[in-house]
């Protein structure tokens, strides 16, 4: 990068850090920090949970998403509406009339103080192991670019954030989002426009969707059935929709957001605003990754798109090897240049016989290019045991540093960096109070003023933040770090999820049922997918997403027989 560059990304996440600290100097009560005083207006509501969701991982993982898969993950986001929907009537007027905290106080109302306690750890745990997934995010990016150790990166982009975290709290985090949104968005769109003129002379934007969609890279929506699909429509408004309902509903991340709200009506058209807005924000992440892969039909791309994990293959005695399917890839890239070439020219001539020739040579190339790219990645995991193949996460990078030009590349790491800490300071933030409320006030030290309570939640979020830089300095990589994120919800987020449905459908059901059944349902749920018991069994393969169905509805049974099981005990008895 440039030296503009560089002074557009750093001054850029200097501003936001000042901006937070100076909007938010005259916090001085528990209420104000946990709560922002609640005057927030529904737009600002919106963006900020719009800006927490919307972590670097966002923007670094979903162009590399579509290049390799298609945009078939917007299907993920199309339950989304429904759940915001859901939330507004059965979750928000609850919140609103206990005037909680945390969205775990209620169910000590509900049920006992167990069963608070229950959720408000397990949000602790997934949520922790999040925030430091969205710190490793942009480290991995800023430490290929200034060559810095991984884990001293981790701690700068961590300090940065836990300042203005620390200092204002709530009201801090939903400033600062208001302006990181607008990097976010403005910034990305900039992209989507550069990488449409990048394209050859003569390409225009129809031919690139052309090509993307006879590539498979549109597959927008499939209908076809299927549980061990990822992302499919059924597992979009199954599926997705309970993630989306624990999340938005239960996850004190984002119920912090909207309780800032200066009413319930301000509340839920912030909510509204997201359920939106959210579905055509992924569509134009996602649909700028397929322009990416239609520039790289006429742009060749690297065989390894992690450059730096290329450059220490070629130092190996695995060099020749990898050289030579470098060779055949650059052949091969050669060829699918032409077969797009002609495909263009078919479908402007409307012979659709030929275009379904060229489709299918150019489709059988690109197959066969994906093959050697596999094939590299053997010979990186035989060369460098310790090295991370995956490479999706790089791919969107590395057009912009290869392909941008100055000034604008700044602008893309800042984008990127102002997701990072927008989506970090509020699990920060809510850490710090769900904590404060939930553990340390309710069970360890009741009694104390406001002042103590107001330090013990600056302490606690510094303490979540320290940890969250921990976990994030001994984390790889998983298959691509958005699937990450949503697997650890998927895993977690349901047992909570359904701990409130039973709260509000099942008056019937008391706390024993509720807190066992919640126990055995995580268990459950772990132990389908880390000893994949379903598939041992020949039964089925379930991809993570129903996990949140399954999660909600386990928990809901199990707490309705154990329920049943004690009222007939103490009946017999």
């Amino acid at each position: 990068m440039s030296n503009i560059d560089y002074l557009i990304l750093f001054g850029t996440l200097a501003l936001i850090v000042f901006y937070g600290l100076y909007k938010t100097r005259g916090v001085k009560s528990m209420d104000s920090y946990l709560r922002g005083g609640n005057d927030t207006k529904w737009w600002a509501v919106g963006l900020s949970i719009m800006a927490t969701q919307a972590s670097a991982i966002t923007f670094l993982s979903t162009p590399g998403q579509a290049y390799t898969d298609g945009m078939r993950f917007i299907q993920f986001y199309f339950g989304l509406p429904l759940a915001m929907i859901l939330i507004s009537i059965f979750f928000l007027p609850i919140y609103y009339r206990l005037k909680v905290y945390t969205a775990y106080e209620y169910l000590e109302t509900r049920f006992d103080l167990k069963t608070r306690m229950l959720a408000a750890i397990i949000f602790l745990v997934q949520r922790g192991l999040a925030a430091g997934i969205t710190i490793y995010a942009p480290s991995i990016i800023l430490s290929t670019l200034l060559n810095w150790d991984l884990r001293i990166t981790n701690v700068v982009i961590g300090l940065a954030v836990i300042i203005y975290t620390v200092s204002g709290g709530t009201k801090a985090v939903t400033q600062t989002q208001k302006h990181q949104m607008a990097i976010m968005m403005g910034g990305m769109i900039v992209a989507g426009i550069l990488v449409i003129t990048s394209l050859p002379q003569g390409i225009g934007f129809v031919d690139a969707m052309h090509v993307a969609g006879k590539m498979g890279k549109l597959n927008v929506v499939n209908f076809d059935f299927d549980l061990s699909d990822r992302y499919n429509f059924w597992s979009g408004m199954t599926g997705a929709v309970f993630l989306f309902m624990s999340y938005f509903g239960t996850d004190q991340s984002q119920v912090q957001r909207y309780l800032t709200g200066k009413s319930l009506k301000e509340s839920r058209l912030g909510l509204m605003m997201n359920g939106l807005l959210k579905i055509p924000m992924q569509f134009i992440i996602l649909f700028i990754g397929a322009m990416v892969f239609v520039f790289y039909q006429f742009n060749a791309p690297p065989i390894f798109f992690n450059s730096t994990v290329k450059a220490q293959i070629v130092q190996t005695d695995r060099a020749q090897e990898f050289q030579e399917l470098e060779h055949d890839y650059a052949e091969k890239f050669q060829a699918k240049k032409l077969a797009v070439e002609q495909l263009v020219e078919a479908v402007n001539g409307g012979d659709e016989t030929r275009v379904d020739e060229t489709r299918s040579v150019l489709n059988n190339l690109q197959e066969e290019s994906d093959q050697l790219r596999e094939k590299a990645k053997e010979v990186i995991s035989a060369g460098l045991p310790n090295a991370e193949t995956n490479d999706k996460d790089y791919v969107f990078m590395h057009f912009v540093i290869n392909n941008l030009p100055v000034g604008i590349i700044g602008l893309l790491f800042a984008v990127i960096f102002s997701a990072a800490m927008s989506s970090t300071s509020s699990e920060l933030n809510a850490l710090g109070s769900t904590t404060t409320i939930d553990i340390y006030k309710r069970k360890i030290n009741g009694g104390q003023g406001d002042k103590h309570y107001l330090m013990s939640s600056k302490l606690f979020t510094l303490a979540w933040g320290v940890i969250a830089i921990i976990f994030a300095s001994t984390l790889s990589l998983f298959e691509n770090l958005i699937q990450a994120v949503n697997l650890i919800g998927s895993l977690f987020y349901p047992i909570v999820l359904g701990i409130f449905v039973v709260a509000f459908f099942f008056k019937s059901i008391q706390h024993t049922g509720v807190f066992w059944g919640a126990i055995i349902s995580q268990i459950i749920i772990i132990v389908i997918h880390y000893l994949n018991v379903i598939e041992a069994a020949g039964i089925l393969t379930m991809g993570f997403l129903w996990y949140n169905a399954l999660g909600c509805l386990l928990v809901v049974v199990i707490s309705f027989i154990i329920h049943a099981f004690v009222n007939l005990n103490s009946k017999t008895g």
